[in-house]
C-alpha cells in the first residue's frame, strides 16, 4: 500500500506500501475468483531523485522499516514539519507509481501515512493524510488480496486482512478524525499501519508465499550489505 507504498504492480497497484516493479493498468480492476487483477505491461519504475523533495525510498532490510515510530507532537504540527514532510511523501508516491506510503519508507520515523487510493496525482481530491492513526475495531470476517510494497521491489505475495476497519487519527491540523474502511481502502490503510508498527507484509505472509519470495529477499539482504535490519 510507497500497500506502504501499495503499488500498482498487482492487485489494485498493491498497497507503502509499492514495489519498484510496475504494472501500466486502468484503474478498473477486473475479478479473478477472489483476487483483482490489474497486471499489464511490465515497467520498471524506481523514482530514485524526485523534484521538489530529498525523500527517497529505502528498502528491506533497511533499519528504518524496523525502528520504533514515534507519535508526531503538538508542536511539529504547529511548525509546519509535518505537512511539509506529508507533500513531499506524496510527491515520491506519485513518483513511484504507488498508491500510499508511510513516513518508515522514507527515513522518518514517525506515525505518519499518506494515500490516495486512485493513485492519480490529479484526483488531488482524494488524498487522505492521517498522523497518529490507530485501530479501534476490524471485523472477524478476512479477505485475500496480493500485495507488494515500494520498499520489496520486484515481488509480491497473498495477504490475508480484515474486511473492514474503524480507525481514527489526526489531520495535519491536529484535529481528530473517526473512520470505517471497507474493500481497497481497508487495505490500504492496513498496510501502511502495519509501517508503523515495524511491520512489513512479508511478515503476513504464509509459509509457502514466503518461500516463494525469499530468494528476493535474500538478494535484496545481500545488496544492502550486513547492517540491515531482517
Amino acid at each position: 500500500m510507497a500497500f506502504s507504498t501499495l503499488s500498482r504492480q498487482t492487485s489494485r497497484h498493491l498497497p507503502g506500501a509499492a514495489a519498484s516493479r510496475r504494472y501500466k493498468t486502468s484503474f478498473s480492476p477486473s475479478s479473478f475468483g477472489n483476487r483483482l487483477i490489474l497486471f499489464g505491461a511490465a515497467t520498471e519504475v524506481d523514482p530514485g531523485e524526485v523534484a521538489g523533495t530529498d525523500l527517497r525510498i529505502v528498502k528491506y532490510p533497511h533499519p528504518a522499516l524496523r525502528s520504533p515510530n514515534a507519535e508526531i507532537t503538538p508542536n511539529e504540527l504547529k511548525d509546519g514539519s509535518i505537512s511539509k514532510l506529508a507533500k513531499g511523501m506524496f510527491l515520491v508516491m506519485y513518483a513511484a507509481e504507488g498508491v500510499g506510503l508511510a513516513a518508515p519508507q522514507v527515513g522518518s520515523n514517525k506515525r505518519l501515512m499518506v494515500y490516495n487510493e486512485s493513485g492519480d496525482s490529479k484526483k488531488w481530491l482524494n488524498e487522505v493524510v492521517m498522523v497518529n492513526p490507530k485501530i479501534v475495531e476490524f471485523s472477524e470476517a478476512k479477505s485475500l488480496d496480493q500485495e507488494g510494497c515500494l520498499s520489496f521491489p520486484d515481488m509480491n505475495g497473498d495477504v490475508e486482512r480484515p474486511k473492514w476497519i474503524k480507525v481514527e487519527a489526526q489531520n495535519l491540523k491536529g484535529k481528530l478524525m473517526k473512520k470505517k474502511f471497507t474493500g481497497w481502502e481497508a487495505r490500504i490503510f492496513q498496510h501502511e499501519y502495519d509501517h508503523l508498527d515495524g511491520t512489513v507484509y512479508i511478515d503476513r505472509l504464509d509459509e509457502g508465499e514466503r518461500a516463494n519470495v525469499q530468494p528476493r529477499l535474500d538478494e535484496l539482504i545481500g545488496e544492502f550489505g550486513p547492517d540491515g535490519a531482517i
